[in-house]
């Protein structure tokens, strides 16, 4: 079964340091969060099976297909790449997999038993030639490489731009109306530089906080459904209330402010 240890980095401190003296808002965060400790994954193939299996999957039904995974293929322990080649489609159906899963963890089990997949290369490689590698197999996409990147790897500089969580976060902590856009995140991203994983990281846990200016407590658990219903609803109510009152020296004047929180 594949673990995830909450463990400070080694770069944690000097990244800490870095990010308070370079952005006031994220200097807020980490004196609310507190010390940077990242999940660490240190598998590499059960990871990205695991990460196949859990897309666009709730969390407990993922949960149950990954076990059954585990304990079909592998026979109790995550099983091999030649294992999973070897598995017949029943026993794949049995798991709970999809057609497209089973050809993804197929593609990537051949990936890494052939050797076109080394993870031992990749100490050797920058953060976008591992990209570039783990996108050659069906199945992983950028945000998935990004993740393996910060949360296997220990990459200290990666910045997900794609990430929802994240964008939401920024979103909230410098109070923009919208979401900011993939080009904004990476010319925010700058400030963050080389740290920007923990930049993320932050963002992330700063979505936990009741408020920016209050002690860090946990915000009681909303289902994903009502959570989704929410956000169209506020979404949809936003955009009314928006064309009612916004004139054009309205909109004007938000455009120059989310420019200079960007730049600046």
């Amino acid at each position: 079964m594949a673990k995830s240890l909450s463990i400070t980095p080694a770069w944690a401190n000097e990244a800490m340091d870095f990010l308070r003296s370079n952005d006031p808002v994220l200097a807020r965060i980490i004196a609310q969060v507190g010390s940077l400790k990242m999940a660490h994954r240190r598998e590499r193939f059960p990871s990205l099976v695991r990460a196949i299996i859990f897309q666009q999957l709730a969390g407990r039904a993922a949960m149950a297909i990954y076990q059954r995974f585990v304990e079909i293929i592998g026979n109790g322990r995550f099983p091999t790449p030649a294992q999973v080649i070897a598995t017949s489609d029943e026993d794949m159906r049995r798991v709970g997999l999809s057609r497209g899963k089973m050809a993804y963890i197929r593609d990537l089990a051949r990936h890494v038993r052939d050797g076109s997949l080394n993870f031992r290369r990749f100490a050797r490689m920058d953060d976008e030639q591992i990209i570039a590698d783990l996108v050659r197999v069906r199945g992983i996409g950028r945000w998935t490489a990004e993740m393996f990147l910060m949360f296997n790897l220990r990459r200290p500089d990666i910045l997900p731009v794609d990430d929802l969580g994240f964008r939401s976060a920024v979103a909230k902590a410098y109070g923009l109306r919208e979401l900011p856009t993939a080009k904004e995140l990476r010319l925010m991203g700058e400030r963050w530089r080389p740290y920007r994983s923990a930049a993320v990281w932050y963002f992330w846990q700063s979505t936990r906080l009741v408020t920016l200016d209050s002690p860090a407590k946990r915000v009681a658990k909303i289902p994903r459904s009502k959570q989704k219903l929410r956000q169209r609803q506020d979404t949809q109510a936003s955009k009314i209330l928006a064309k009612r009152k916004d004139g054009p020296k309205a909109r004007a004047s938000r455009q120059m402010s989310r420019a200079s929180i960007v730049q600046n």
